[in-house]
């Protein structure tokens, strides 16, 4: 979620709720697809998709379903597909299941399975436990809980999963939180204020841009994000206090002259 809270006239703006607030508020709903590699802790995005009901009549679903076959038309052969429980609709499922990968999601409590009980009342082993996902078919489902004590319910169609891949798999997941707050904090994907769907546009393609150069500068130099802005901002203000040292004093006092007839 872009969020846009005090927009009133800003084209693709919608109210949505985002999880970052645990409200509901105005803004422009994005739909990434990224890249995880398990050996080098590698994440990249790979695709994205802007939410704008009003002019492409798609809602986050048909995104979600779009970018995947792109992907797949693009060679890309994942280990498994790994969101929330947002997107975790039979549709969805069923989309990744007809391109033969393997996913794993977090399921809601009161998911109807075994035809007619709530996953929540099921009696789920450590190890794993088979369920019929009703209107889709047989999966494994895993219970984890969290150290605040909330309970996830975390499900894959994958042969004969372990615990400890699916627990591998969902941490992999975080790297879009991770991404999120650094792609509004240092490339500034928020911050623009133009009014028209094409200035918003450009603007993010450009902050997600420049979150690669900085990502870049990540891996070759040993460099992080919030460090490099805060090299540019370092390097700016030493820059301008030389500046200010190079010249005398007189050159403040002639930038703001006193007007002697007003001292009179």
């Amino acid at each position: 979620m872009i969020a846009k809270t005090r927009s009133k006239k800003i084209e693709m703006v919608h109210y949505q709720y985002s999880g970052n607030e645990h409200d509901v508020i105005a803004g422009i709903g994005l739909v990434n697809l990224r890249w995880h590699n398990l050996t080098t802790v590698g994440s990249i995005p790979i695709d994205y998709r802007i939410y704008d009901k009003d002019s492409d009549g798609k809602t986050k679903n048909t995104h979600f379903s779009e970018v995947l076959a792109l992907a797949k038309k693009r060679g890309i052969i994942p280990e498994a597909v790994v969101m929330d429980a947002w997107y975790s609709s039979l549709d969805n499922l069923k989309s990744i299941r007809s391109h033969g990968w393997v996913w794993v999601t977090t399921l809601r409590k009161n998911r109807i399975v075994n035809h007619n009980k709530q996953l929540n009342k099921l009696d789920i082993s450590e190890e794993g436990t088979p369920i019929h996902l009703r209107g889709y078919g047989w999966v494994t489902v895993f219970k984890f809980t969290t150290k605040n004590g909330r309970i996830d319910y975390r499900v894959t169609n994958k042969d004969n999963p372990t615990r400890q891949y699916v627990k591998s798999i969902m941490d992999a997941r975080w790297s879009v939180e991770v991404y999120h707050p650094e792609v509004k904090q240092n490339c500034g994907i928020e911050r623009c204020q133009a009014r028209t769907s094409r200035a918003q546009r450009n603007h993010i393609f450009l902050a997600i841009s420049a979150w690669f150069e900085q990502h870049k500068r990540r891996i070759s130099e040993k460099i992080p994000l919030y460090q490099q802005n805060w090299d540019v901002i370092k390097n700016a203000i030493a820059k301008h206090i030389r500046v200010l040292l190079a010249y005398p004093i007189s050159f403040v006092q002639n930038s703001c002259p006193i007007n002697s007839n007003a001292a009179n």
